[in-house]
């Protein structure tokens, strides 16, 4: 009896310090941190997210506009050039991460990408912390942390955007070039003239229907490109897409 007594308790001691063990959380910090380091291969990740924080802690979540993010994305933690390599896209973002992947750079590519892409965080005013919970959604207010974030980043992306440069944009939409899009309201004003030769679109339709280059909507991306960049458009299905992406893997030929 004595031995099944203390046996019980012991159990009983167990999954007390599991429970225990159980409930303690991964800070914000620690897994940006972590994914700093392992994602983004970075030796400077304290000093990065000393940056990042300092952009938004202590701050109304619906009051950080995109400029507070200038010091981190400018000076400490600036997206890397990679010439004839950057993609871009529009509402179509799954086909273009397996048109990326080993042969394309995309935001989510980049240091500050990689770590924050599917993240959520924000600050409060009279706290030091970063919080995961109780954070406005994309749309619920102009100013919010994450939405701020990628506005800026994206505009930094673009702004170092260098050679031919190719945009995936959804060609099964009435208007492929979206003028609501970040695309729209903020990369392609972003390519400076003396660094982007040529943009090429890519229309990616499900089947042979939808979008084709002469689309409206084509015709505003043209009128806001900078003189001296070359526009290229061309249509291709999904599926011829990512059958000769998948062909290419190892020489990256482009399939446009």
């Amino acid at each position: 009896m004595m031995d099944r007594c203390r046996c019980c308790v012991l159990a009983g001691c167990a999954i007390i310090v599991l429970a225990v063990a159980a409930v303690e959380p991964v800070s914000f910090k620690d897994t940006f941190i972590k994914d700093c380091e392992t994602k983004a291969k970075s030796t400077h990740c304290e000093e990065v997210w000393s940056a990042f924080e300092q952009a938004h802690v202590n701050q109304d979540h619906c009051q950080v506009p995109p400029e507070a993010y200038d010091h981190l994305l400018l000076s400490v933690a600036p997206p890397q050039p990679n010439e004839n390599r950057m993609l871009f896209w529009s509402e179509i973002k799954a086909v273009a991460h397996q048109v990326a992947k080993g042969c394309y750079q995309m935001l989510s590519d980049t240091l500050l990408g990689s770590v924050l892409d599917g993240k959520v965080w924000c600050g409060k005013k009279g706290s030091k912390e970063t919080f995961t919970v109780g954070c406005p959604g994309w749309s619920f207010c102009v100013n919010n942390t994450v939405k701020s974030f990628w506005s800026r980043a994206s505009a930094a992306f673009a702004a170092v955007a260098k050679g031919k440069v190719v945009v995936l944009l959804n060609g099964d939409s009435p208007t492929p070039f979206n003028p609501t899009s970040v695309f729209a309201r903020i990369e392609v004003l972003g390519f400076k003239r003396d660094r982007v030769t040529s943009l090429t679109v890519v229309l990616v339709t499900k089947n042979e229907v939808g979008a084709n280059c002469t689309n409206a909507s084509l015709d505003n991306l043209q009128d806001q490109l900078k003189t001296g960049i070359t526009y290229i458009c061309k249509k291709m299905t999904e599926s011829q897409l990512i059958e000769c992406t998948d062909a290419n893997r190892k020489t990256c030929e482009a399939c446009w």
